[in-house]
């Protein structure tokens, strides 16, 4: 009997753990920021679209530890999270100002950091509530 390679594998990434909605949400915008990313002009790619790229990173990074960080400890993770997100938010809307991104990609990730922003928001909420 053959062993697999890799090529016969299926295209479905591996099980995870359960992650949180604002996790999903969050991956979900970076993944279309990816995508559009190319298409942002050579000037800007390499300054904000760097500078945006890297907030994507460290925002979901910060969501990633927070999830499976002790309730006591996690509301310096979250305002670290908002602070960074709020600043992601920020150089966009500059990109779309400088004619980096059109409104069509600006209002698709708008939409999607919307969403996570209110999650976001909930979340500290609930932690800055006495259990």
């Amino acid at each position: 009997m053959s062993q697999p390679t890799l090529s016969s594998k299926p295209n479905n990434p591996p099980p995870t753990e359960v992650e949180l909605p604002i996790l999903g949400v969050l991956k979900d915008a970076y993944l279309l920021w990816h995508n559009f990313l190319p298409h942002v002009p050579r000037l800007s790619r390499y300054t904000l679209g760097v500078k945006i790229d890297e907030l994507f990173i460290h925002i979901l990074e910060l969501a990633l530890t927070a999830q499976y960080t002790k309730r006591e400890d996690k509301l310096i993770f979250l305002q670290q999270l908002n602070r960074k997100f709020d600043a992601l938010k920020f150089f966009i809307t500059l990109l779309w100002t400088a004619k980096g991104l059109d409104a069509s990609k600006y209002a698709q990730l708008s939409h999607k950091l919307s969403s996570a922003g209110i999650m976001l928001g909930g979340w500290i909420r609930k932690i800055e509530a006495p259990h």
